[in-house]
C-alpha cells in the first residue's frame, strides 16, 4: 500500500492562493495594531450611516408604490397623501434615535439589540434580537446593491448602455464582491474609501433638494399626468381602493428608511475614544441628514407629481426635469452618486453582521469560527457568510429592489422593539429601587456554564455590560423611561403593522426564518456546554497517568519509507507494533513474507486475507478486535507515505490513506498518525 501525502500535494495551490489573498487583501496586521484602527467621527459616518443614508433614495418611492395602488384603482388623489405619510415616519425617526443614544451610553461595548435584551428580558429575547438583526443585515446588502443597480440601469436609459438592465444579477453579485473584499482589507482602509462617495452623496442629494424647491418657486411644478397604465404598483398588491390598511402598508413601507439607525449602536467599539460620545454624535448628526433628504425627497417628488415607473427610479424622474439647460450635467452627477451610496450602503451591514456575529460565537451561539479575527483584525468569516447570502438573495429574486423590500424591515423594527423594552426593564427596575446597584447588575445577566478550553469559546463575562454615565445615572429614569417606553410601543405598533401588511407578500419568510435561526443558535449553545463539561478537569481526581496501547502500521510494500514509519512506531511503544499487510494477490504476499524475514525488523507481520481486494474493511476489522482488547487503552494507527517533490507527482500515487483516515476519524480510541517520508528526485 502506498501513501502519499495529500497536504504536500496542495502545496502549490496552497501557494496560489495565499498569494492571490495577499494581493487582494493586503498585509496581516500583528494584533497590537488594533487599538489603531478606530474610526473617526468623519470616517465612521461614512462605515456606520450610509445604510441609513441610502434608504433616502428609495424609500419615498416605496411609499408611492402602495398609494399607486389606490391610483391604479381610480383614486387619483392618493398621491396627496405621500407627505403626512412621510412627516409621520421622520417623527418615528425622531424617536428610535433619541432611544438608540441611550442604547450608546448604556452598552458601549456595542452588540446593541442583542446585548439589551438578553441582559433585561433574558436570553430567549436576546436571541430574538440577533437573529433579526443578521437576517436584516442579510437583506440590508441585497436591497441597497439591487437599488444601487436600478439607479444604474435608470441612467443608462435612453443611451447605448440600455442593454445593461438585462443584466442587473451580475452586476449586482459583482458589487457584493469587490465590497466584501474591501472590508477584509480591514476597517479602516475599508473606511477610508467608502467615505468619499458617501460625502459626495450627501453634498449632491441636499443640493438636488435645494436646487428642487429653489426651481419649483421660480418656475413651478410640471405635475406629469397620472397614466394608470404607466403607473408601478408595489409588489403583490392588486388594484383597490384607498383605506386606512393601504396607508398603514404605505407607511411600513417607507419606513425602510429607518433600517441602518441602529448600525451605530452595534458598533461603538469601532469608534475613537471616547466611544460613547463619538458613537452618539455621529447617531444624531445621522438623524439629522436622514430626516432632512426624507422629507425633501418626498417634498419633491410631490411638488412634481412624479410617480414610480418601471424603469426608472422617483428620484431619477424629478432629477431630469429639474437639471436642465446649463445644469443637466448634474443629473449625472446626481444618478452616479445615488448609485454609489446605494452600493456602498451595504458596508454597513458588512461591518455590522460580523460583529454581531463574533458576539453570538463568543456567547457560544454560533461557530467559535466566527470570533476569530483574521489576518487585517477583522472578522473575516462574518464578511465572507454575509457576502454569500446576499449574493444568493441577489440572484433567487432577480436584482429586483420591489420584490426585497417586504422582506425587509421586519428584522431590524423587531430588533428595536426589543431594545427599547429591554431599556424600559432597566428603568422600571432602577425606578423600584428593589435592588442595590450591584445586585441590580448581576440580576441582568443569566448564570452560564464556564467553559474550560479557549479554544471553544471564550468564557463569559460574569457581570452586567451596562455603563453609567451622564446619560444613563439612575437618577434620569424620569426621562430615560418615556423616551424608551415610547419608542417601544411605537416600533411593536410598526412592527404589527409590517407583518400584517406585508405577510402575504413574502414577509412570512422572514417570520418563519427568525425562529428557525433561535433554534440553531440554541442548539450550538447546547453542543458548547456539552463539550465544555465533558472537557472539564474539576472533576478530575488524578492526574493524567500512562497509556497502554498498541501500535498498528498497515504497510503496502517494504521500502525506506516503511521503515521510516517503523522506527517512529518502536519509538511510541517498543513491543507492542504489528505491521499489517492486506493480502490481494498470493505471490505478493509470499515475496513480502520472504523480504520481511530476511530483513529481521523484530516487528511481527500479520496477513488479512482479502478475497473481494477491498482493502479498507479488512484493516477496520483488525483494529476493532485491538480495540477491544482489555490490556489497551488506545490503538495508535501509523500511517507511512512518501512525500514527491513535484506537485502533479502526487496524482500518480494511491490515495488509499485518506480513506482509511476517514473511516477512523469517529472511531473511539483510535489515534491516527502520518509519518512522512520525502523523496529528493
Amino acid at each position: 500500500m502506498q501513501h502519499s501525502s495529500s497536504i504536500a500535494g496542495l502545496k502549490p495551490a496552497i501557494n496560489f492562493f495565499g498569494g492571490l489573498k495577499r494581493f487582494l487583501i493586503g498585509k496581516a496586521l500583528r494584533s497590537e495594531q488594533a487599538a489603531h484602527e478606530r474610526l473617526s467621527k468623519k470616517v465612521a459616518l461614512a462605515v456606520f450611516s450610509s445604510d441609513a443614508l441610502s434608504s433616502t433614495a428609495y424609500a419615498t418611492e416605496e411609499i408611492l408604490l402602495v398609494l399607486a395602488v389606490a391610483v391604479a384603482f381610480g383614486n387619483a388623489g392618493a398621491f396627496e397623501y405621500l407627505i403626512p405619510v412621510s412627516l409621520g415616519i421622520a417623527i418615528l425617526l425622531l424617536i428610535v434615535t433619541l432611544s438608540y443614544r441611550q442604547t450608546i451610553h448604556a452598552y458601549p461595548t456595542g452588540g446593541g439589540a442583542y446585548i439589551v435584551a438578553k441582559e433585561n428580558l433574558g436570553t430567549a429575547a436576546g436571541l430574538v434580537a440577533g437573529a433579526s438583526l443578521l437576517i436584516d443585515y442579510v437583506l440590508t446588502v441585497s436591497v441597497s446593491i439591487a437599488a444601487g443597480v436600478a439607479a444604474i440601469t435608470s441612467a443608462a436609459q435612453g443611451t447605448q448602455l440600455a442593454w445593461i438592465t438585462d443584466h442587473k444579477v451580475l452586476i449586482g453579485v459583482s458589487f457584493i464582491a469587490l465590497i466584501a473584499i474591501a472590508n477584509l482589507r480591514g476597517v479602516k482602509e475599508s473606511g477610508a474609501f467608502f467615505a468619499a462617495p458617501t460625502y459626495v452623496f450627501l453634498v449632491s442629494f441636499l443640493f438636488m433638494i435645494g436646487y428642487g424647491l429653489v426651481y419649483y418657486l421660480i418656475y413651478g411644478g410640471a405635475v406629469t399626468p397620472v397614466l394608470t397604465e404607466e403607473v408601478k404598483l408595489a409588489e403583490g398588491y392588486v388594484p383597490q381602493a384607498l383605506t386606512v390598511f393601504l396607508l398603514l402598508g404605505a407607511f411600513s413601507n417607507g419606513c425602510s428608511a429607518l433600517t441602518g439607525v441602529e448600525a451605530i449602536s452595534n458598533g461603538v467599539q469601532a469608534f475613537e475614544q471616547p466611544e460613547s460620545r463619538n458613537a452618539s454624535r455621529t447617531l444624531v448628526i445621522m438623524a439629522v441628514l436622514l430626516g432632512t433628504m426624507f422629507l425633501g425627497t418626498s417634498a419633491l417628488a410631490f411638488l412634481f407629481g412624479v410617480h414610480p415607473h418601471a424603469d426608472e427610479t422617483v428620484i431619477s424622474q424629478f432629477a431630469r426635469h429639474i437639471f436642465t439647460g446649463p445644469m443637466a450635467w448634474f443629473y449625472f452627477v446626481v444618478q452616479a452618486a445615488t448609485a454609489a451610496i446605494l452600493i456602498l450602503a451595504a458596508n454597513t451591514a458588512f461591518a455590522d453582521f460580523p460583529r454581531l456575529s463574533s458576539l453570538l460565537a463568543r456567547d457560544r451561539f454560533l461557530p467559535r469560527q466566527f470570533a476569530n479575527r483574521g489576518d487585517k483584525l477583522v472578522f473575516s468569516n462574518g464578511i465572507i457568510i454575509l457576502g454569500i447570502l446576499s449574493s444568493v438573495l441577489v440572484v433567487a429574486f432577480a436584482g429586483d429592489t420591489s420584490r426585497l423590500i417586504p422582506l425587509y424591515a421586519i428584522g431590524v423594527f423587531l430588533s428595536f422593539t426589543l431594545s427599547q423594552a429591554g431599556m424600559v426593564v432597566h428603568w422600571i427596575r432602577v425606578r423600584r429601587h428593589e435592588l442595590s446597584d450591584d445586585a441590580i447588575h448581576e440580576s441582568q445577566v443569566e448564570s452560564e456554564t464556564a467553559v474550560p478550553d479557549a479554544y471553544l469559546a471564550i468564557e463569559q463575562s460574569q457581570t452586567s455590560r451596562f455603563v453609567t454615565d451622564k446619560v444613563t445615572d439612575r437618577g434620569n429614569w424620569r426621562k430615560s423611561l418615556p423616551i424608551n417606553l415610547i419608542g417601544a410601543v411605537v416600533t411593536f405598533v410598526v412592527l404589527i403593522v409590517f407583518i400584517a401588511s406585508k405577510f402575504t407578500h413574502g414577509a412570512w419568510l422572514v417570520v418563519v426564518a427568525i425562529p428557525l435561526l433561535v433554534f440553531m443558535f440554541l442548539a450550538i449553545h447546547r453542543h458548547y456546554v456539552a463539550v465544555a463539561r465533558e472537557l472539564s478537569t474539576d472533576t478530575l481526581e488524578t492526574g493524567p497517568g500512562t497509556i497502554k496501547h498498541t501500535v498498528i502500521v498497515p504497510i503496502s510494500g517494504i521500502h525506506r519509507g516503511v521503515l521510516h514509519a517503523l522506527r517512529y512506531a518502536r519509538s511510541i511503544s517498543s513491543e507492542n507494533v504489528t505491521a499489517v499487510y492486506v493480502d490481494f494477490d498470493e505471490d505478493a504476499t509470499q515475496k513480502i513474507r520472504e523480504r520481511w524475514s530476511k530483513l529481521d525488523l523484530d516487528v511481527p507481520l500479520v496477513i488479512l486475507p482479502s478475497p473481494y481486494r477491498e482493502l479498507t474493511r479488512p484493516l477496520l476489522r483488525y483494529i476493532d478486535r485491538a480495540i477491544r482488547v482489555p490490556e489497551n487503552d488506545l490503538v495508535t494507527v501509523v500511517l507511512p507515505e512518501f512525500v514527491p517533490r513535484k506537485w502533479w507527482q502526487h496524482l500518480l500515487h494511491n490515495q488509499s490513506s485518506l480513506l482509511l483516515k476517514g473511516s477512523l476519524l469517529f472511531k473511539e480510541g483510535v489515534i491516527v498518525t502520518n509519518v512522512p517520508y520525502h523523496l529528493r528526485s
